[in-house]
């Protein structure tokens, strides 16, 4: 114990840093589940007599998490403020397995098993919803909850690696997905009008219509229960207690996890700038809040989620084989370069990573519309552009967003701002997921392919901008400790 209050303990450190990227990686589990439910989900609904399930209203329903995860970022500050970053992580956890077993089953108590219907269609929304509120919880309260543990050396890699869990999250339901669907052939759906699509080969796929979608969904319950779990065992942020007036125990953590002397300089600094614990949203000028918010405009509007929600779709256009091989290949290479990320944030710092990433992504989505609009290239150009795109964006916004908006805000408005700013994430997560599929599909005269290349063609131009908005207005956080954001944003 003693070498503990000397030195710290990292095993204690990484153990509670483990626990908290749980939360990462059902945020990746729940937001990818639906590429691989969807076709099936789609073809299960458009069994309905009641109402015609069109093109709109299955892009509305794949999309219907988000609306739960504008929801449960908007609150995140008041509950990460109210109950404390740990107990709201414990409400994230619950939401996540009773959203979970919902999706599995909306029947549950009110309707007839099997039996496709606008009501049954309402109540999977719902569960679908209480899902996203989860993960907007956990996407602004578990980068926030690592920032606040982490010693600032080690605070960019260990809230990169929450970034990592979120593509790990993402690769594992890939996985997971493939191997559920098995043998089963996915439904193929064929336009035959505009906004509707008849099934093709359905009895190929019944199952996947009946079941898969279902135990898709389901298997989410499993890391979710495990999270819920683990957190009893884990403490309050060192921060938040000094907050609430609970020194003693702030104390406790922070010498496990520092060392006695460090513990007591990190505390005088909590203490110093947390006196004031009433401070409002624009104590400290309006542009610490307007970088904030465009940092998670910026991450979503370069089209990133767009690719990863369709991503089996997408590939399937492409006619290049087995489109949730290629899937899960992708997932591969996003694993990587997050690694990347993690393994460069501390030496090379936050802007260099974010500036090269947006151009990497400029070049994958310029390869793509040129692919796109000129038909003689091949697709594997295609698809070796789109592993570009994503994997740039792997080992910049990915990841670094989530560091930045942790720790550019002060203490004393952290959990207000970091709440704005996720809830913008959302609503532009929510606003490119659901014209990516209207803007992909549109045609142009005999150019079939028009909708590719214009939506790639823009995605583009959004990241060559991202990369002159760092350039000129983020700054450097690499080095900086949490109680240096007071007196950075005061100068400005």
């Amino acid at each position: 114990m003693s070498g503990i209050k000397e030195n710290g303990s990292r095993a204690y450190l990484f153990s509670i840093v483990l626990v908290a990227v749980i939360g990462g990686l059902l945020f990746g589990y729940d937001t990818a589940v639906i590429s691989g439910a969807e076709k099936g989900l789609q073809a299960f609904f458009m069994g309905a007599s009641d109402f015609a399930y069109t093109n709109f209203v299955h892009g509305v329903t794949s999309s219907s998490a988000l609306i739960g995860c504008i929801l449960g970022s908007a609150v995140s500050g008041l509950l990460a403020t109210r109950l404390g970053r740990k107990r709201s992580l414990i409400v994230a956890g619950v939401l996540f397995f009773l959203s979970a077993l919902g999706s599995y089953c909306p029947e549950f108590l009110f309707f007839s098993y099997g039996t496709p219907s606008f009501p049954l269609l309402v109540a999977f929304n719902l569960y679908r919803v209480l899902g996203g509120i989860g993960v907007g919880l956990a996407s602004a309260i578990c980068p926030m909850y690592i920032a606040e543990i982490a010693p600032s050396n080690m605070r960019g890699t260990l809230v990169s690696w929450n970034q990592f869990a979120i593509i790990f999250g993402q690769l594992v339901v890939y996985f997971v997905n493939f191997m559920i669907l098995g043998d089963h052939i996915a439904p193929v759906m064929e336009r035959v009008a505009e906004g509707l699509y008849d099934i093709v080969n359905a009895s190929q796929a019944q199952w996947s219509i009946e079941r898969g979608w279902r135990l898709m969904f389901v298997s989410e319950a499993v890391p979710a229960g495990l999270f819920t779990i683990l957190l009893f065992l884990v403490p309050e942020t060192p921060r938040y207690l000094v907050m609430s007036g609970n020194d003693s125990k702030a104390m406790e953590v922070l010498v496990r996890i520092n060392g006695k002397s460090q513990a007591k300089a990190i505390f005088d600094d909590i203490k110093a700038t947390v006196s004031d614990k009433t401070e409002k949203l624009f104590t400290y000028g309006v542009l610490v809040i307007f970088v904030g918010i465009m940092l998670s405009v910026f991450q979503q509007v370069v089209g990133i989620n767009a690719v990863l929600y369709f991503a089996p779709r997408i590939f399937e256009s492409l006619g290049m084989g087995n489109p949730m091989m290629q899937t899960v290949l992708m997932g591969v290479v996003n694993i990587a370069f997050t690694l990347l990320a993690i393994f460069t944030v501390e030496k090379w710092g936050r802007k260099p990573l974010l500036i090269c990433g947006s151009l990497g992504m400029a070049l994958g989505a310029a390869g793509v519309a040129l692919t796109s609009a000129a038909e003689a290239l091949p697709p594997v150009v295609a698809v070796i552009s789109i592993m570009v795109y994503s994997a740039s964006f792997m080992f910049s916004w990915g990841p670094i967003c989530w560091v930045l908006i942790s720790e550019i805000f002060p203490n004393t408005i952290r959990g207000a701002a970091v709440a704005v700013a996720v809830a913008f994430q959302w609503i532009f997560n929510f606003i490119v997921s659901s014209t990516f599929l209207p803007m992909y599909n549109m045609s142009l005269g005999s150019m079939e392919n028009f909708g590719h290349a214009f939506t790639y063609g823009l995605y583009g131009v959004i990241c060559v901008l991202a990369a002159v908005f760092v350039w000129k207005l983020v700054p450097e956080t690499k080095g900086r400790t949490l109680e240096d954001m007071s007196k950075l944003w005061k100068r400005k």
